[in-house]
């Protein structure tokens, strides 16, 4: 099954969406599901199970469920235009520890996308962990979505965005509207 949304946040703006995402129906198989041509995020299990036939694509997406291994993309994950992160449901934070890794472990410095039950709330962190690109829940706004990425203007944590903890930054790291340094939190 195909799914699309029309449009996305990229980055700090709401932009067309031109990638559909492909789900297994119940009874598919990895094997011998049908990768639709153009711009598709499939499933990891896709990748691994067809990989070969694959990889002949000009552009490829890949997304990866909660309760996969990110490592399976070792050596892969430059392939990819597109790699996704599934929040089965918004409590779910394991789509957070995977991002992480896929930043700094892989290395990966392409478009790192949320999809699922994203919302509002989430943004923000999943910015922080090395998300750029979100498909929110199709029932919300996604201009109202996009005001999540900016509730805070200052972090405590080091983390993919910010490599300093607030303690070890000094003046010339934080914005020149911030010179006391927890201004803004």
């Amino acid at each position: 099954m195909l799914e699309a949304h029309k449009e996305i946040i990229r980055g700090r703006e709401v932009v067309p969406d031109e990638w559909s995402v492909l789900r297994l129906d119940e009874g598919d198989l990895p094997e011998s599901v049908v990768v639709p041509e153009g711009k598709v995020i499939f499933p990891l299990t896709v990748w691994l199970a067809q990989k070969d036939k694959l990889a002949q694509r000009a552009e490829l997406g890949v997304w990866i469920a909660a309760d996969e291994r990110f490592e399976a993309l070792k050596g892969d994950a430059d392939r990819f235009a597109v790699i996704a992160v599934d929040f089965p449901k918004f409590s779910d934070g394991r789509g957070y520890s995977i991002a992480f890794n896929v930043r700094k472990r892989l290395g990966y410095t392409g478009e790192l996308r949320a999809i699922g039950d994203v919302l509002r709330d989430q943004l923000f962190s999943m910015s922080r962990v090395g998300f750029n690109a979100y498909a929110t829940r199709q029932d919300r706004s996604i201009h109202d979505a996009l005001k999540g990425l900016t509730v805070f203007s200052e972090t405590y944590q080091a983390s993919v965005d910010q490599p300093l903890p607030l303690f070890r930054r000094t003046e010339r790291d934080v914005p020149l509207e911030h010179t006391d340094l927890g201004a803004g939190i």
